[in-house]
């Protein structure tokens, strides 16, 4: 008897054989396996798991594939072409490809993970499995993630880095793989603190006049008036400023959270004269293709360009004018509580980090070297 394997929808595989009392008790094995009356079919789960069991108990049955499964599914390949099938906890080069990636994709999304997070995560995976191939016949399998740690350490990459890569590889091993938590020991890198980097409300000003272009100078005002992430500034859309009361708001920011934030006289002022000569329609600030906005890098670019016509030494980013809206306002005696509001921190601790780079009550301090040295003068 012939059994017909096929791919149903990208949750599910559909398979289809002659009435077979043992096929169709070991097919009840399998994850969410159910039967269709109407097409006199058996589906199951389309995951790692779910396919590596049915080859794995239909191992004595003459299974037909079809092209498109074969080409997605690297499992059923290695069937066809007469491989054996064990189960399998160690890793193989194969198995990063384009069907593991499309279900690690799809696990992300089914829990409402950014774009930006589902690509960084699928970088994480990809890197480790080449870094798995490299060292396979060195490293055993329980310590590879502590490896995979040490390496990227070595490299230069920062606490936080490492521990986003491991966050990656967790998720994918457990909700992809099916691997029970603890079965992969890691050892998380301690948390760095860094101080935010921060520009002078002199050298903001410097970093604003550095710009001629109407759209570019209308980006960086919103972005150092409103404390806006570089991410949030892109997605504007005309709807999103309220000129009457003075605000704008941010749609699905970090953590897909809304917030309303402030909205500068000067921004305001920026805004209409790039909008007196570009009159956009749906975003704010579209990119070349009308219909999609414009994108971070390019935002950045421009920053880049502006810090470097004002001359600021300083190492910064576009993200230093969100961190020095903080600062200033925090400086000017601003409720921190409110500050957090403005910025759609989670916890107030984030907020917090500002507190160490304000100078409002440094500026009170006298150095001692000061003071002995304007005592020295009076000597004289």
């Amino acid at each position: 008897m012939i059994m017909e394997l096929s791919k149903k929808n990208e949750r599910e595989l559909v398979v289809r054989f002659p009435y077979c009392a043992e096929w169709i008790r070991r097919i009840k094995e399998l994850e969410r396996s159910r039967w269709d009356p109407a097409t006199k079919t058996w589906s199951f789960a389309y995951t790692l798991l779910a396919v590596e069991r049915f080859m794995i108990l239909l191992q004595d049955a003459d299974i037909r594939v079809s092209e498109e499964l074969l080409r997605e599914c690297y499992l059923l390949g290695d069937r066809r072409e007469g491989g054996s099938i064990k189960r399998r906890v160690e890793l193989e080069k194969s198995n990063w490809g384009a069907f593991v990636e499309s279900k690690l994709v799809y696990e992300l999304k089914l829990r409402g993970y950014s774009r930006k997070t589902i690509r960084t995560y699928c970088g994480h995976v990809g890197r480790f499995y080449r870094y798995y191939d490299e060292i396979r016949e060195e490293v055993d399998e329980l310590d590879l993630l502590k490896s995979f740690s040490v390496r990227m350490l070595d490299e230069g990459k920062s606490h936080a880095y490492v521990n986003q890569a491991i966050s990656a590889i967790k998720f994918y091993l457990v909700k992809v793989c099916g691997k029970l938590e603890g079965s992969f020991p890691y050892a998380r890198p301690k948390k760095e603190k860094k101080l935010p980097n921060v520009l002078s409300v002199s050298e903001v000003l410097k970093v604003l006049a550095a710009v001629d272009n109407r759209k570019h100078r209308a980006i960086l005002y919103l972005s150092s008036s409103s404390g806006l992430r570089v991410g949030e500034v892109v997605k504007l859309r005309l709807a999103d400023i309220d000129r009457e009361r003075g605000t704008l708001h941010i749609r699905q920011g970090k953590g897909r959270k809304d917030r309303v934030t402030a909205l500068s006289a000067a921004a305001l002022e920026a805004l209409d004269c790039y909008q007196a000569v570009y009159r956009t329609e749906q975003w704010l600030f579209p990119g070349q293709n009308p219909s999609r906005h414009l994108t971070e890098r390019t935002v950045q670019k421009v920053f880049e360009q502006a810090v470097l016509r004002a001359q600021i030494a300083k190492r910064v980013s576009i993200h230093s004018l969100r961190h020095s809206f903080a600062t200033h306002l925090l400086e000017e005696g601003v409720d921190i509580r409110y500050i957090q509001e403005l910025l759609g921190h989670k916890s107030i601790q984030t907020t917090e980090i500002y507190t160490h780079v304000a100078v409002r009550d440094l500026r009170k301090i006298v150095s001692p070297l000061d003071r002995i040295m304007g005592q020295s003068q009076v000597d004289k």
